[in-house]
Formats: C-alpha cells, structure tokens, sequence
C-alpha cells in the first residue's frame, strides 16, 4: 500500500469506530466526515496518477457511498489483485484509520472452506470488483456466492461490480468474453439468500456494444493485441471501459 500523508491520515482518525449493528440494510455512507474524508483520500497523492486517470470510469467515490463504506466496519474484498490493487488502496486506509479491519481475499484463498483468518459470520461488508472468475467459468460458482453469504454477519452488505452481459444472450458458462449477465449473478446471490437492495448506473457504460473479438479485454485499459495509434485501438478508446451493473444486496436476520 501507498504511504499516506500525515495530514490525510490524521483527518481519519477523528472518527471513532462505528459499531456493527449501526448498518441498517438500506445503509448508505452517510456521515459527512466520512463522505469528505474518503474524497480526500481519492484525490490525495498516495495514489498514483495513472490510477486516478481510471476514477472517470470506476467512480470510487460514488460507488463506495452507494455500498454505505463507513470507518470502523470489517470489510472484505474478494480478489484485490489485478490493477495493483486499484480499490484496495482507498479501502484499506479508509477502513483501518477509522479502527476497522480490512481482509482482502487473493486468490490462493480457497474461501469455500472456513480457513483462519476469514471472518465467517462477522464481516460487515464484503466487495467484489470484476473479480468474476469464479462467477462464470467451469468452477462452482453457487457454493462460491454461498462462501459469500456465509462471511457476512446478519444485516451486513454485499457490493458488487462487474462487466455487464448482453441480457439478449445466455450466460456462457465458460465466460470466455469476459461479462456476466446481471440477471445470471442476481440468480446465484438470491440462491444464496442474499436480498437485493439496490442497483445502481454509477458504472454504465451504453457506449460498450459488448460484442469484440477478443471480449471484454478488447476494451481499455487492456486493449488487447492492439497496436498503439492504429485506428482499432482509437476505437476502443472512445469507448472506454466496460459497461459495468452495480449492485448492493444484504444478509437478511435469522428468524
């Protein structure tokens, strides 16, 4: 992670740690402090300029709100890697300045079984950002959502983004394009248990046709197997990135 600056850091620290059963189901970041602090760290130096050149598209500030990020919870985020760890550098700062815990899942996590050191039924929080992997290729994708649920404590959240299928077409379960039908994940998660609270159009994207010849990577900021300055990688770049759904469910109380 990013050194911080003191001066950022020391404006985390005036929160004090906010207690798990104060996250309502339809929580949303609402703490003025928190909503500027988390500005602050977004825009701050600590991250680096080729990151920041991608907030057009991820909208970090937006979604994290949207989700309900507050200082003080237990958050996990499934598969940080990628990107150096783009969301990870917000998060993380965010959450433990404020006196919660950040517990990132890399993928050498087998997170079906109850290893050491993963919060099964205390996690205030748990995130997925494009980490679709196991959402959609030859892996069992149910029993993963289910490892999901299992992690959160009653009343906690759920956030996810991901790119957006062509709701015309049947999941590939093999996902070799890269997207996953929204309809297909809110299948999994309601299996689950899981309640959808809300979506969101934070990260759309109606500019993305979701039909290239190498899927989603096509797109920015892979752009793959294409040439600098040639008129195919123009192309991808007025698109941009992929259009992404953004949903946020919770873990219902136990009767």
């Amino acid at each position: 992670m990013h050194k911080i600056s003191g001066i950022l850091l020391a404006g985390f620290m005036v929160f004090a740690p906010v207690a798990p059963t104060a996250f309502g189901a339809g929580h949303e970041t609402s703490s003025i402090g928190a909503r500027e602090a988390l500005e602050q760290l977004i825009a701050s130096d600590h991250r680096s300029e080729e990151h920041k050149a991608r907030d057009g598209y991820r909208h970090p500030y937006e979604t994290l709100t949207f989700f309900g990020i507050e200082p003080g919870m237990t958050v996990v985020e499934i598969w940080p890697g990628g990107q150096g760890s783009w969301y990870r550098e917000i998060i993380e700062p965010f959450i433990t300045a404020g006196g919660g815990a950040y517990i990132p899942v890399t993928e050498d996590h087998d997170f079906l079984m109850s290893e050491e050191g993963l919060p099964y039924g205390e996690a205030d929080m748990v995130l997925v950002f494009r980490a679709h992997g196991f959402m959609i290729s030859d892996k069992p994708a149910q029993r993963y959502v289910d490892a999901l649920f299992a992690m959160l404590r009653p009343g906690g959240i759920f956030g996810i983004v991901d790119h957006a299928g062509d709701e015309a077409i049947p999941q590939d379960p093999e996902g070799e394009n890269g997207y996953v039908n929204e309809s297909h994940f809110k299948l999994l998660a309601e299996a689950a248990g899981f309640i959808l609270l809300a979506d969101a159009d934070i990260n759309r994207n109606p500019a993305d046709t979701k039909d290239h010849p190498r899927g989603v990577w096509s797109l920015p900021p892979t752009l793959s197997r294409t040439a600098p300055g040639t008129p195919e990688q123009q192309k991808y770049l007025e698109i941009g990135e992929s259009d992404r759904f953004t949903l946020k469910f919770y873990k219902p109380e136990a009767d």
